[in-house]
């Protein structure tokens, strides 16, 4: 207690250099936190968003399926397997069949991936259930970035061109059913939905799919030959390894804005001790072992961050509570980056993010100010006392 006083007594006769270096420190802190919780708002909002309308809860590939690679579409399909027959007639499992196409809005050709979805699936949100309407023409469902690019709305009339399994292309015209809107741009970004049994007919391809999307209650069973089993951190993972570098890069800064103000404290006590040889001198001729004097400073520059978190949390708590509930907006255009990123982003500070960030300030403080400390030991009590070092 009697070392607590003291560090207090000290840090307060510092007057504006102590509080210069608490307010440094507290802007960063609340930077940290603030920034690491938009991040993990973003990660967790894409992480949700990507399941509910790509992912599912994991997929089953064919053994030919290639994502990037347009030209392994031709031989990616093939007939329903057994085990994924009655899985997909309960609902918890739906198959999804892909091909190259282009459309033709306004007389021009745009490339684009045609893909085929039951009518009647819950497994992901893409409103397929506006595939039944009644036309003429075939119904489509698209997304709005397919719809800005094209400039297609919902009741337009285009024109399609696909390949069958024997290599024949062949045309028709659709109906634009609906135009939904999606945060995941792998879903919508040149993208086109139709009836899955159509589009077996359309390709001469019976009861076949290139891939399929399973539900949470899906059990996994045995192996299926020609099909390769994806789980959700598979899937995953190139959105959760995106995230990590922007942490990373966005740690740079942090570390600089900390570092300049691990400085000003070093500084500080530095600077303190030199002009305190006196004060030093009589604590360890009164009796404080040089150990005791050691962590009296030391405990000054620790209050620092101490400090740093009350003036940080005066101001920085309403102000992480109110974006929270409000949210954090991001700016126009964002959603032509080519990641899933929602509209607005509510950050999420949980206590683990809080307590990681608080305990390394606090400890990072401590070992900067224990640093120019140790020289205490090293003072003779007589030379401090006339304002000697040796």
């Amino acid at each position: 207690m009697l070392s607590l006083k003291l560090a207090w007594r000290n840090l307060v006769g510092a007057g504006l250099r102590t509080w210069l270096n608490v307010i440094v420190l507290a802007f960063v802190l609340f930077m940290m936190i603030w920034h690491y919780g938009i991040l993990d708002g973003w990660n967790y909002q894409a992480n949700r968003d990507m399941q509910a309308w790509e992912v599912g809860n994991g997929q089953y590939w064919h053994q030919n399926y290639d994502p990037y690679d347009f030209f392994t579409l031709e031989e990616s399909h093939s007939k329903i397997p057994e085990p994924l027959k009655k899985a997909t007639s309960d609902g918890i499992v739906t198959p999804v069949l892909i091909t190259q196409g282009s459309v033709y809005p306004d007389g021009r050709i745009q490339s684009m991936l045609l893909k085929g979805i039951s009518p009647d699936q819950k497994v992901i949100a893409i409103p397929s259930a506006e595939l039944n309407i009644e036309s003429e023409e075939i119904p489509v469902v698209i997304g709005r970035r397919m719809a800005k690019n094209c400039k297609l709305q919902e009741g337009d009339v285009t024109t399609i061109r696909w390949r069958d399994v024997n290599r024949t292309f062949d045309a028709a015209e659709v109906k634009i059913a609906k135009v939904f809107n999606c945060n995941v741009p792998n879903v919508d970004a040149g993208q086109m939905y139709i009836h899955i049994e159509k589009l077996r007919e359309m390709m001469q391809a019976p009861d076949e799919a290139t891939m399929f999307i399973i539900r949470e209650d899906f059990e996994m069973g045995e192996a299926v030959s020609g099909w390769e089993y994806k789980d959700y951190d598979f899937l995953m993972t190139e959105m959760n390894e995106m995230m990590k570098m922007k942490k990373v890069g966005g740690s740079f800064i942090y570390v600089i804005l900390l570092l300049l103000a691990m400085l000003a404290i070093f500084d500080t006590q530095v600077l303190s001790i030199f002009r305190r040889q006196k004060e030093i001198g009589t604590y360890i001729a009164m009796g404080m072992t040089r150990r005791q004097v050691v962590s009296l400073f030391t405990v000054e520059g620790a209050m620092h961050a101490i400090l740093a978190v009350i003036i940080g949390a005066i101001y920085g708590i309403p102000f992480l509570l109110w974006q929270m509930n409000l949210g954090f907006t991001m700016p126009a255009g964002t959603d032509d980056f080519g990641i899933t990123i929602a509209e607005t982003i509510f950050p999420i500070y949980g206590a683990g993010l809080i307590l990681t960030t608080v305990l390394l300030v606090l400890i990072i403080t401590t070992i900067v100010s224990y640093m120019p400390a140790r020289k205490i030991s090293k003072m003779n009590p007589t030379d401090a006392i006339k304002g000697k070092i040796q």
